[in-house]
Parts: C-alpha cells; sequence; structure tokens
C-alpha cells in the first residue's frame, strides 16, 4: 500500500498540472490572439512587399498611359506647328512641344524608378517565395496544431480531475484537512514540495540536516520550518540514499 506521503505527492503532481491545464484553457483566447498577432506580424512582411510591387506595377502603367496620351498630343502639336498661320500659333505650337516632351522625359525617369521598385520588391518575393506559396498552409496549419492541443488539454483536464477525485479519498481525513488548507492559502498552488539540494523548493530555505536524513530513510510527513508546505525528497534519491 502507498504510504500517506506517496499518496500526497501523486495528489501534489496531479494538482499542479490540473492548474496548468486550467491556466491554458482560460487563457486560449488570449494565447489564440497572440498566435494570430505573431503570424499577422510574419505575414504582414510579406503582404508589404507584395503591395509594393502592385503600386509599382499600377504606377508604371498609369505612367505609360500618360505618355501615349502626352504622344497623340504631342503628334497633333507638330501638325499645329507645321500649319502655323501666324507667329502666335508657332510660338504656341512650340511651348506645347516643349512641354509634352517635358512631361514625356519625366514620366520615362518615373517608369525607370517604377521599374527598379518592380525587381527589387520581386527579388524579395523570389527568395521568400516558399514562405509566399505556403502562407495561407502555413496559417491553417498553426491554427489545427493549436485547436489540437487545446482539445487533448481539455480531455487529460477532465480526466485528471477524475482521478484526483479517487486518489483524495485515499488519503488520512486528518493529511487531507492539512493539505486542502496548505493549497488554498497558497499562491503557487504547492502544498507539497519537493525538497532540492537541501532546500525547500517552494521557499529555497535550507533544511536542518537532521531533516533530510528523516526525510531521505522514513515516509513520516514533515513540514518546512519556513513555509509549513509538506517535504519529501524523490524517490529515486531515496533509494540511492539507502543503497
Amino acid at each position: 500500500m502507498k504510504s500517506d506521503l506517496s499518496k500526497l505527492v501523486e495528489l501534489q503532481k496531479t494538482d499542479s498540472r490540473i492548474r496548468e491545464l486550467k491556466e491554458n484553457v482560460e487563457t486560449a483566447k488570449d494565447r489564440r490572439a497572440e498566435l494570430e498577432a505573431e503570424f499577422e506580424t510574419h505575414a504582414s512582411s510579406i503582404r508589404e512587399v507584395q503591395n509594393k510591387k502592385s503600386n509599382a506595377e499600377s504606377r508604371k502603367s498609369e505612367l505609360e498611359n500618360s505618355i501615349e496620351e502626352s504622344k497623340a498630343s504631342l503628334e497633333r502639336a507638330n501638325r499645329n506647328l507645321t500649319t502655323a498661320q501666324d507667329q502666335k500659333q508657332y510660338e504656341a505650337a512650340m511651348r506645347e512641344i516643349d512641354s509634352l516632351n517635358k512631361q514625356i522625359t519625366k514620366h520615362e525617369t518615373e517608369i525607370l524608378e517604377q521599374m527598379e521598385i518592380i525587381d527589387e520588391t520581386q527579388g524579395v518575393l523570389d527568395e521568400r517565395s516558399e514562405e509566399v506559396a505556403n502562407l495561407d498552409s502555413d496559417w491553417e496549419e498553426k491554427q489545427s496544431g493549436f485547436e489540437k492541443i487545446l482539445r487533448s488539454e481539455k480531455r487529460e483536464l477532465k480526466k485528471l480531475e477524475s482521478e484526483r477525485a479517487s486518489v483524495f479519498e485515499g488519503i488520512a481525513p486528518q493529511l487531507a484537512a492539512i493539505y486542502n488548507r496548505l493549497i488554498t492559502r497558497s499562491r503557487d498552488g504547492l502544498a507539497v514540495a519537493e525538497v532540492v539540494e537541501g532546500a525547500c523548493s517552494a521557499c529555497f530555505m535550507s533544511l536542518r540536516k537532521q531533516m533530510i536524513v528523516l526525510l531521505r530513510t522514513t515516509d513520516e510527513i514533515y513540514t518546512c520550518e519556513s513555509c509549513a508546505r509538506i517535504l519529501y525528497i524523490d524517490t529515486e534519491e531515496k533509494s540511492e540514499a539507502s543503497a
């Protein structure tokens, strides 16, 4: 039959896991939002490049259309120049021709700038082609993985809560009351603390050597003189000490 101390240790481990699972389930909405924000940050860097390329392509198309319109106007202005009846008409045609040529040159320069942007952004997209291709599928996979883990945690929580009842029933009423009192007032949910390197793992206070000896050689219930939590030493460590 398991000792009361062993049962308390088992109960504590169960309660600690239940506490962890409850927190995970209760914070699922926030954790899902964090996951979405993290993914969106990653995705936005790709979308930013895609949008920059798309805007450059649109602007290049607009400029090319403007050049075609300017060239049509230039042909008309050249005809006006050759058919000018007087100095005034001639000068007006020359001014229009000069203005249109400047406008065409300006647009052609900007087209070159937009082409540089298109080439630059396309280069980035080519380098990240795998990310671009898998963007949606990666997000679906992340979502699916998150929901799968959450469902698993909910099942485990339900199972542990059921098992806890049976473990608790096997503990002496007096000890069960002490355990409940300790775990209720504890902010970290610990009523039972392992001894690690000669100190209580809950409050980190060093224990008397005599206490260490008793914990290693017996299954009696001893509490930390500092935080009052029930102490235990790992089973393997106790076995090595008695060997």
